[in-house]
């Protein structure tokens, strides 16, 4: 169980072609054809920004860099993927002061970082090789075993430099130098053993790790940083002369406890980095203020919340005196980056179903107003002569603003557009109701026919459970619209947007509180729109998913139930996901606590099960794993309850939630399958 900002509807059924009821509305043919917007950069004169486009699932998925222009306000493609390139250019950023932009793609074997002049030319990846620190081939046991009169094993300083995969990588200020993260490269002997079968893996034991190397952006030449691994990000200070490094240790250290240290850098001393231990081992997103005295960073709240809930902190690098900053915020943060702002730092949030950015200076915070309730990815230059970001809503699709200062009016600036056609404007209203003297919030969306009598209802659960519904533009709930229902997205408790307190309400009490708000929902959306109650639907992702379960062993008042994706025996997916720490501090460790593990396990209520049930899972899905469907699967299907399970091979679990939902994906019809058959599931149980 993780959080998942992906929130999911889904049912099974068989295949046949649905297309969109009601004219206007989407088909699910459309929704392969959803383009995205993300990442904008603006350039360091603010006149340009660097925007990150991806293709529709249709086009493939890849994505590219598109360049605006801020005063003509054009936009145009600016890098383009050669056949063999599945997933195109990414991670755009402006260096040597605007003349040059760096980029991530894939052309060969591996993710390179390439170099485009804003003057002329191609783009081409710098040649980037090191010497290796780790070559397993060379050990003590290392198998197929040497034999008598074998050439001796090269000894590792005298192995020839090696080309790198570039994982991730950030551009000092004025862009002169670039902080690159790269994971070890394979040797020719541990390329050998691999050939010859040799792969026996070792779990919690590989040597290779994820690494710093500071990179000249005009000459090329790459300097290692004596950092152990795995280094997972930096930030640069406004001068470019230091930078913070987070480090996580190697083979999944992180499952026994958060283990983040962070330390740091002077790009003159790069063999003596130095740790700074008075942050906490859960620290991340660093900002340095623009006099470079504190740092701003997120981590862990220090309340009693989920270990996903973080507060914003300040710390002044003379004394290492630490400050929370956001401790009686009402909303939530968001996990982007602070940005420091002359004397005020600005920080992602959430509030309710909207998300905007919080002002905080000498202690006080105000929330800034924007035109859009959903607002991210705020950007800026080094001067703060412009400002970038998204914004967006239920009835608008990413849209990528500018404003010349924070605060005053902003201008559309134009991108392609990301829909195939214009559909119908349809815009979500806030219901709130009580349960258990907890006043809980959903987006509720009726479509246009709902004056005509009682339609059907499908509630949609999101993921996490430290997550939360927003007033986002979802193609896949046009499309269920398009059907004439209606979609009920709650927040219950648990949900981020509404303070720490109701985000830890759900401590020990999975399927308890939290099931009641959304029955609580119903009740209150029943009670006051014109829902038919003998046609309601439930679906899921993740958490959702797992909510889903909880709903079938439970109740007998909905037709039909998708769960995708979930948790379904504490225990067992506890013991199989990929990382299992966040799970702890709901019912701790599920073999101590193996009664509170079991009674917030869906399989716990599997007996009392009647309603049709779909399930759909990827199979190489490691944050909740196959084996939690094919648990509930078995059970229903012993018990008599009609259920099916769909397996998308190749899916992972936030790429697969976010084919449903009608974003890009390289893989062509997953999407369109599980759309398709949502439909039918529910049209078959709505039909009775």
């Amino acid at each position: 169980m993780k959080i998942t900002l992906c929130s999911l509807l889904l049912l099974a059924g068989p295949v046949s072609t649905v297309q969109g009821a009601t004219p206007g509305f989407p088909s699910n043919e459309d929704l392969r054809h959803v383009r995205s917007l993300s990442d904008p950069r603006l350039s360091p004169d603010a006149g340009r920004v660097l925007v990150q486009i991806a293709d529709s699932t249709a086009d493939g998925g890849r994505s590219h860099l598109w360049l605006v222009d801020v005063s003509a306000n054009t936009s145009r493609q600016l890098t383009w993927s050669p056949t063999a390139d599945k997933s195109g250019e990414r991670h755009g950023r402006w260096a040597l002061d605007g003349s040059v932009i760096v980029f991530l793609a894939k052309r060969g074997e591996r993710t390179e970082l390439f170099r485009l002049p804003m003057s002329a030319g191609e783009a081409h990846a710098y040649d980037l090789k090191v010497a290796p620190q780790v070559d397993a081939s060379t050990a003590q046991d290392a198998i197929p075993p040497r034999k008598a009169g074998d050439a001796p094993a090269p000894a590792q300083a005298k192995l020839q430099p090696l080309p790198i995969e570039i994982a991730d990588f950030e551009v000092a200020p004025a862009g002169k130098l670039i902080a690159v993260l790269a994971s070890d490269p394979q040797t020719p002997g541990e390329k050998q053993q691999k050939e010859d079968k040799a792969d026996a893996v070792w779990v919690d034991h590989d040597l290779h790790g994820k690494r710093l190397y500071l990179l000249d952006a005009e000459s090329g030449k790459l300097d290692s940083v004596a950092l152990p691994p795995d280094v997972t990000a930096v930030s640069w200070n406004k001068t470019g002369d230091r930078l913070m490094a987070s480090i996580e240790g190697p083979n999944h250290v992180s499952d026994l406890g958060p283990e983040t240290q962070t330390w740091l850098v002077q790009v003159g001393d790069l063999a003596h980095p130095a740790r700074i231990k008075e942050l906490p081992n859960t620290a991340e997103r660093i900002a340095w203020s623009e006099d470079g005295t504190r740092i701003y960073y997120l981590a862990h709240s220090e309340r009693d919340t989920p270990y996903e809930y973080l507060d914003l902190y300040s710390m002044k690098l003379s004394d290492r005196s630490t400050a929370a900053l956001t401790q009686d915020f009402n909303g939530s943060t968001s996990n982007e980056k602070p940005i420091a702002y002359g004397g005020d730092i600005l920080q992602a949030v959430q509030l309710g179903f909207g998300t905007t950015y919080l002002r905080v200076r000498d202690g006080k915070a105000e929330v800034m107003q924007f035109e859009s309730p959903v607002v991210n990815r705020l950007d800026s230059e080094s001067k703060h002569g412009g400002w970038v970001w998204t914004g967006q809503s239920g009835a608008q699709a990413p849209r990528l603003y500018f404003a010349k200062t924070l605060g005053r009016a902003a201008r559309v600036l134009n991108t392609p557009p990301l829909t195939p056609a214009e559909w119908p404007a349809i815009t979500g209203q806030i219901v709130r109701w009580q349960s258990d003297g907890l006043t809980i919030e959903g987006m509720l969306y009726m479509p246009p026919q709902s004056t005509a009598g009682k339609i059907p209802l499908v509630v949609d659960v999101h993921g996490g459970p430290t997550g939360a519904f927003h007033n986002t533009f979802d193609p896949l709930t046009q499309f269920v619209l398009g059907q004439g229902w209606a979609v009920l997205r709650p927040n219950p408790r648990g949900s981020t947007g509404y303070g720490a307190a109701f985000a830890a309400a759900n401590k020990n009490d999975l399927g308890g509180g939290d099931y009641r708000d959304i029955m609580a929902g119903v009740d209150a959306v029943v009670a006051q729109f014109p829902i038919d109650t003998n046609r309601l639907g439930l679906m899921g992702y993740s958490y959702g998913g797992e909510m889903a379960a909880f709903v079938e062993g439970n109740t007998d008042r909905f037709k039909a139930i998708v769960s995708c994706a979930p948790v379904i025996d504490q225990q067992s997916e506890y013991g199989t996901e990929d990382n299992s720490w966040s799970d702890r501090w709901f019912y701790g460790k599920p073999w101590e606590h193996p009664t509170d593990a079991w009674r917030q396990s869906p399989l716990a209520n599997v007996a009392k099960a009647k309603t049709p049930f779909l399930l759909i899972q990827g199979e190489e899905d490691v944050v909740d794993p196959l084996g939690q469907s094919q648990e509930m699967y078995r059970a229903l299907r012993q018990a008599g309850v009609h259920v099916e399970m769909v397996q998308y091979p190749r899916e992972d679990h936030g790429p697969l939630g976010g084919a449903m939902h009608g974003q890009p994906s390289k893989e062509p019809w997953h999407g369109f399958d599980v759309r398709q058959r949502l439909v039918k599931f529910f049209t078959t149980a709505f039909a009775g």
